[in-house]
């Protein structure tokens, strides 16, 4: 271990839940939330990173047409128990039936508990798309259905459709999203029956349940594919979607039942329900 590590802190002046998906995409280590914006600690150098926020800072303000301030104070720190510290900051989530906790925290008696390293998988329950997912999940996976996770990421979603009693695929386009899904699970004493790198369209099953929480033009893109894969009656859980996209997507699904709209801060999962062959 080195004796210093750089700490970059970032406070955004608006949209945190989109510069959090920024990192993610970005960071190959995980990263602090805080009620102001973010702390990344590595012991590589965050000049780069730091330069990459101003960029996507500057490229949301044209998007979205409104002043988007970021403050960025990068420092060099003593490497002294920092890990201790990240490690207290992550926090459990428990959205019945599920606790999701970190690896260093105990199970939750009476759960159905999901055990996630930060360090491994940035998918850990927080973020207001995988919550709504999870509370899906809980509404609408039974025991013994066969279940599809596309774009699994840490395999969160999947893990707890597992811990339902469901069979579950799973498949993302990020080789080491399935290398993380596939740990995590083993970590949890978990197996999936099928999960590969590659899109949705690598499987010839139908499923019960399919699961997609990535984002909206992805989700109209692939449409077609998710429905074809759907039983009659199956339920499709869509996530990823900030609500002034909303309208978009559900033109693409008009063909189906809008069950419910989980909404939570500017995002929305819609569960949508298969009324035929697809």
């Amino acid at each position: 271990m080195q004796d210093f590590y750089y700490m970059l802190v970032v406070k955004p002046s608006s949209h945190l839940e989109l510069f959090s998906d920024f990192l993610i995409d970005l960071l190959p280590v995980g990263f602090e939330e805080t009620e102001e914006g973010f702390i990344i600690r590595s012991e590589e150098n965050l000049e780069t990173v730091s330069w990459g926020i101003e960029q996507f800072a500057e490229a949301l303000q044209r998007a979205t047409g409104e002043v988007i301030d970021v403050e960025l104070a990068l420092t060099k720190e003593k490497n002294d128990d920092w890990i201790a510290r990240y490690q207290e900051a992550v926090t459990p989530v428990e959205i019945d039936p599920f606790y999701i906790h970190p690896t260093w925290e105990e199970p939750k008696e009476g759960m159905l508990n999901i055990a996630i390293d930060p360090a491994l998988a940035f998918g850990t329950g927080h973020h207001p798309t995988t919550a709504s997912c999870l509370r899906a999940v809980a509404k609408y996976v039974r025991s013994g259905d066969t279940v599809m996770d596309v774009g699994c990421g840490s395999g969160i979603l999947a893990m707890a459709a597992l811990r339902k009693g469901a069979v579950v695929d799973a498949c993302d386009t990020d080789p080491l999203s399935v290398e993380n899904a596939i740990a995590n699970a083993a970590q949890n004493g978990l197996g999936y029956r099928r999960i590969w790198e590659g899109p949705v369209q690598d499987s010839t099953e139908r499923y019960n349940v399919i699961i997609a929480n990535i984002v909206a033009d992805v989700l109209v893109f692939i449409a077609s594919d998710l429905k074809k894969r759907l039983e009659e009656g199956g339920v499709l859980i869509l996530s990823g979607i900030m609500d002034k996209y909303e309208d978009k997507v559900l033109r693409a699904y008009k063909a189906m039942e809008l069950t419910e709209r989980i909404v939570e801060n500017e995002w929305v999962t819609l569960v949508m329900t298969q009324k035929g062959n697809g």
